[in-house]
């Protein structure tokens, strides 16, 4: 592996803080932020507009796309659903927004009522109201298994990827390994497919879960198919609501740790990473994961 920057994508605000039963006040998400930027960290998906009966965490999402907005550089991309919720979020001003849906058809029915069709349809009509200036992610849920019915076909996979591409080709498209189940090999198989059958992408990135401890060789495994984009979240937080017996992401102190043992830049100060980290350990209902800010706690409680 030759690749020396990589960019991680901050997602602990949005698919870390949603499974968490107690509302986690408004003023405190912005001091995760805050810290996360102080960090070094300069794109992340900080909300989701979605159903607040569902998902009531993310309430607040117009507040929190506001306060991020004092920060010229930081790249702020808003999850939506439905074309429904996308108009909400650009209302409250989104300029960029990461619209899901699943591969599998029982998880996006689980999800969202729709078959995986319905919301290819639903992405399209959106595209073709957009306003020019508003960036497009494609965040495809269940890649590589569902939580309802096990691994998913990479042929189903890539049709999706081949209709989405054809959509907007300038939009980037991540990989999701929803459940944690995926190995690196199976990583590794579908993006190599995805990158030769599908050239007319914006870029490809890469979201994992650490429910078995591979997160991090998971990524390890995109970026050796020329992935340059990897999702994580501080302290291992997250899960997915839609997903029964899915635990946090990938975490970013584990990740950061890694490329810089490895020698490739992302930009991101650990120390300051892991400041966050150990503050996220006192969110309560929280359950964090990952193993470096054990490793490294003696070295930061003083700073906490």
């Amino acid at each position: 592996m030759t690749m020396r920057k990589i960019q991680i994508v901050e997602v602990g605000p949005r698919d870390g803080f949603q499974p968490i039963k107690d509302f986690i006040p408004t003023e405190q998400k912005f001091e995760f932020i805050d810290r996360l930027y102080a960090a070094g960290l300069r794109r992340m998906e900080a909300g989701a507009f979605v159903s607040t009966s569902a998902v009531p965490q993310m309430a607040d999402a117009p507040e929190i796309l506001a306060h991020c907005a004092r920060y010229a550089d930081l790249d702020v991309q808003m999850l939506v659903p439905t074309g429904r919720q996308a108009e909400r979020a650009l209302q409250a001003g989104a300029g960029h927004i990461a619209f899901v849906m699943s591969a599998s058809p029982a998880h996006n029915q689980s999800n969202v009522r729709r078959t995986p069709e319905e919301s290819v349809e639903e992405f399209a009509l959106l595209v073709s109201e957009l306003p020019s200036e508003v960036k497009v992610r494609i965040n495809l849920a269940t890649s590589f298994d569902c939580p309802f019915d096990g691994p998913v076909a990479q042929d189903a996979v890539l049709q999706i990827l081949a209709r989405l591409s054809e959509i907007t080709p300038a939009a980037e498209i991540a990989l999701c390994d929803t459940t944690g189940r995926v190995t690196p090999d199976r990583v590794s198989a579908l993006f190599a497919r995805a990158v030769s059958e599908i050239p007319q992408v914006g870029g490809w990135a890469f979201h994992g879960h650490d429910t078995y401890g591979l997160g991090v060789a998971n990524a390890l495994a995109a970026m050796g198919e020329g992935v340059t984009v990897i999702d994580s979240a501080f302290a291992g937080l997250g899960g997915c609501p839609f997903a029964p017996g899915a635990t946090g992401n990938v975490a970013t102190e584990d990740l950061v740790w890694t490329l810089d043992a490895m020698g490739v830049e992302t930009g991101i100060d650990l120390d300051r990473l892991l400041t966050a980290s150990l503050q996220a350990e006192r969110i309560p209902g929280a359950a964090t994961g990952g193993r470096v800010r054990n490793a490294l706690r003696a070295k930061l409680t003083e700073a906490v």
